[in-house]
């Protein structure tokens, strides 16, 4: 960002300087990510004083001098190691993004955090940077159905082989996976490029070992810097409910457009992790534009001051509601963290994750008629996909997201007619729970 200075020439170029240091503890005390939230990364006396970042609307910023602009820019190809020292062009980086940035990587006490257009920009990004023509992709299943056509059918037209295994799948099954992978690649001259998850998956809310995955990657690759990153969708409990770089994995995606924004009036994403892994990512983004506009980025900004408020009494919610749910006699079952029956769910439950959180599947006795008399007679909950917002919202995957998925794959992961995915916002919960109740005797 830019500043004036106390008493500058008149017509004289603004100098760049950097924000005042981050206060990042107080008598020893680490704050938490919750305070650091109000100011971290933006320093008023760079913007006239003004509490809250103002909207930077520009798509390019002037040089303070030709040798500067020729530095900044050999940052931001590469050029130089380090990165750009300075704000260039609004594809690059802008002041709005670059402080979203800085406070999402609190939560994840990562190293380094990136801005998307979207949580699907995100997701394209990442895997156009890290994969290589013939290189072999493994993640688990069922991923976002996007996330799966993205890879079965985009990438595939370049010579991408992709595996897949269950998202319960055992670290023994997993480790074989990825020999079978490396062998595939072996046998191509190329690489297993990327190992990708989704945990919670959707719309399953099935957990993947995310320890058990990363030994199963040491296991057959070694601890080389060859040995391919382990990336993992944390949109369904990110940021608040887990923290997969404590487990294991490389890189965090977020779809921001969930739980960070939180107000179902934004689409954004995120990748997080060590700045080895998102250079490359960044530099794609540089490439092909997929960078979060500066207004979505100031709304992030705002929505990042009450993720921690709005996912805890969600959370708080979804418990009140499950519990009603779990003995209603037109519900056959439920796909909720907070209740599993699974026992190898329940250890990566408790070594993985802070909470169940707010998205689960009700499994409706009967099928796609019973499902969507439920969804047609509710009240308060909205009938729309997407998950996260303030408001609670109601969807059938297997007829609205996921249904570009073969219904053989779908019967395979347990996308069935009468799964119902329930997002729980922040009404009062007594009266979701009527309302669940009033749709439920209609069925």
């Amino acid at each position: 960002m830019s500043d004036q200075n106390e008493n500058p020439p008149l017509g004289a170029m603004t100098p760049r300087r950097k924000p005042k240091p981050h206060v990042e503890e107080i008598g020893g005390r680490k704050l938490k990510p919750s305070t650091l939230m109000m100011g971290h990364g933006f320093d008023p006396k760079l913007s006239e004083g003004s509490l809250k970042p103002p909207i930077f609307l520009t798509s390019t910023f002037a040089f303070e001098s030709a040798a500067a602009g020729k530095r900044h820019f050999e940052g931001i190809t590469g050029k130089r190691p380090g990165g750009a020292e300075g704000l260039v062009y609004s594809r690059f980086n802008n002041p709005n993004q670059e402080i979203v940035e800085d406070r999402l990587s609190v939560w994840e006490e990562a190293e380094d955090a990136l801005v998307f257009s979207s949580g699907m920009s995100a997701i394209a990004t990442t895997m156009l940077a890290l994969v290589r023509q013939n290189d072999v992709i493994v993640h688990s299943g069922p991923l976002y159905a996007a996330t799966e056509t993205l890879i079965a059918k985009i990438l595939s037209k370049f010579g991408i082989t992709f595996l897949d295994f269950p998202a319960g799948a055992t670290p023994e099954d997993i480790e074989a996976m990825l020999q079978k992978a490396r062998d595939i690649a072996d046998e191509k001259g190329s690489k297993v490029a990327l190992v990708y998850l989704e945990s919670p998956a959707n719309p399953t809310n099935a957990l993947v070992d995310i320890e058990g995955v990363a030994k199963a990657r040491t296991n057959v690759f070694g601890d080389g810097e060859d040995r391919p990153p382990v990336a993992i969708d944390n949109t369904f409990l990110g940021p608040l409910w887990q923290k997969p770089l404590d487990h294991g994995a490389d890189i965090v995606i977020y779809s921001l457009t969930k739980y960070v924004g939180g107000h179902s009036d934004l689409v954004a994403g995120a990748v997080l992790g060590d700045k080895r892994w998102l250079d490359p990512i960044r530099a794609m983004r540089n490439t092909i534009g997929t960078i979060s506009d500066p207004n979505t980025a100031w709304m992030l900004l705002r929505s990042l001051e009450t993720v921690e408020l709005r996912m805890t009494r969600a959370g708080e919610n979804a418990a009140k509601v499950c519990a009603f749910l779990k003995g209603h006699p037109k519900v056959e079952g439920l796909g909720y963290l907070g209740i599993i029956d699974d026992p190898r769910q329940q250890d990566i439950y408790e070594r993985h994750c802070l909470g169940a959180g707010s998205t689960f599947s009700v499994f409706i006795k009967g099928g796609e008629e019973e499902s969507f008399r439920f969804l047609d007679n509710l009240k308060i909950a909205k009938l729309a996909v997407s998950l996260g917002g303030t408001e609670t919202l109601a969807s059938h995957p297997a007829a609205m997201t996921h249904i570009s998925v073969s219904d053989e794959r779908k019967a395979a992961l347990g996308i069935t007619d009468n799964l119902v995915r329930i997002s729980i916002g922040v009404e009062d919960a007594d009266d979701l729970i009527a309302d669940f109740e009033q749709a439920l005797a209609a069925v």
